[in-house]
């Protein structure tokens, strides 16, 4: 054998499916390969992605997939998902599918293998166009990070090292859609012209926090409002009912009820904003793992509260009231509303994410309370 047949095979890449317990776990623990040398990145929970990636997930209800690891030299070096979601083929098409959970070396090679995988998956369930990465779906993370690597991500918001925008994209795969997210220091100032507007409709809306005794009517209300309020937007596809209540429930010990604000006009729930400590701040330092003391960590830095920093994940205003000045007052009172709450409680500074790159006017409310760009996903798109 010569020098050049040695090399071939050493650097050969192997794709195999996750069908088991123990290849899942090698699925779950790539990341940490992946990011040993960046410093931004946050490990997530083993235990929650041994979950999330379980038969208990209700997107399984309405999804399937399929996962696989790439290996060279017998070491994991890369893992990709593909996924077909029923829901959102009902809106877009029955040739529609997706990729994602997309983790990779620098290395085309070992990309190429991966994305052929997947698309060969897909291809036969009739998908002919793909987008990702979701993970998921469209309502958990979603899309790379294409500019902001310098600052660690938020809890439920991805991280990316810079090369995955060039893998993908000479795999073909072009830009759908941008998701950004703003940075906003919560003791601003209101700008004069929304102080105006909340005095002038001050009275035709009232806001409420979240009444924890009806905790799972409450859920529905706010599924309601985001289903609504949202069902225009790119890539929508509606939250389940039991979608949303697992949601609530992995939220229901984490969030004090004034950080759940729902602002009603003549009674009837029109729109309303949840404020999520950010618990990165906490996942940051136990390395995936509740044990042994990982745990009462966790449990103490939630109940006292102890965050500098939180993220708006869940906002909605009813498409009744959209580009009016009505409906612009509903936007601006219910973040004003759990912000006064946090601030009370020691929270310094927000994410508002994800914001569509089109969204002109929510992105003018948060340029006008001092919101920054700091970051940008990117989600891509391929016809097969």
């Amino acid at each position: 054998m010569n020098k050049k047949t040695k090399q071939s095979v050493s650097n050969t890449v192997t794709v195999r499916p996750v069908m088991s317990y123990r290849e899942m776990s090698k699925f779950i623990d790539i990341p940490w390969r992946i990011y040993a040398d960046d410093p931004m990145w946050v490990p997530p929970l083993r235990l929650e992605r041994r979950y999330h990636f379980s038969k208990y997930n209700p997107f399984f209800k309405h999804g399937e997939w399929q996962a696989w690891v790439a290996y060279r030299n017998g070491q994991p070096v890369g893992r990709i998902s593909a996924q077909i979601d029923t829901l959102h083929r009902e809106r877009y098409g029955e040739n529609t599918g997706h990729f994602g959970l997309f983790e990779c070396i620098d290395d085309s090679d070992v990309c190429t293998a991966l994305i052929l995988h997947a698309e060969a998956w897909l291809a036969v369930r009739q998908t002919r166009y793909v987008t990702g990465p979701f993970n998921l779906s469209i309502n958990q993370e979603c899309g790379v990070l294409v500019d902001g690597f310098d600052t660690p991500p938020v809890v439920m918001m991805p991280h990316s090292p810079h090369w995955y925008q060039r893998l993908l994209e000479e795999q073909d795969y072009l830009p759908a859609k941008d998701l950004l997210a703003f940075w906003i220091k919560i003791d601003y100032k209101q700008p004069v012209t929304i102080q105006k507007l909340l005095k002038r409709y001050r009275k035709q809306i009232h806001v409420r926090p979240l009444q924890r005794k009806k905790f799972a009517e409450e859920m529905e209300i706010l599924r309601s409002i985001f289903n609504d309020a949202w069902s225009d937007n790119w890539g929508f596809v509606p939250f389940t009912e039991a979608e949303f209540a697992e949601l609530g429930n992995s939220l229901r010990l984490l969030l004090p009820d004034n950080f759940i604000q729902i602002a009603e006009i003549n009674g009837e729930p029109a729109a309303f904003m949840a404020v999520l400590p950010n618990l990165n701040e906490i996942f940051a330092e136990l390395n995936g793992s509740l044990f042994p003391l990982g745990w009462l960590k966790l449990y103490n830095k939630v109940k006292n509260l102890k965050m500098r920093t939180g993220r708006i994940p869940l906002m909605g205003v009813r498409k009744q009231f959209r580009n009016t000045p009505l409906g612009m007052a509903l936007a601006c009172i219910v973040i004003d509303t759990p912000r006064q709450f946090a601030l009370t409680r020691g929270m310094q500074e927000v994410e508002m994410s994800w914001i569509l790159e089109d969204n002109i006017s929510m992105r003018g409310i948060l340029d006008s309370i001092g919101g920054k760009q700091y970051k940008r996903y990117r989600i891509y798109g391929k016809t097969l």
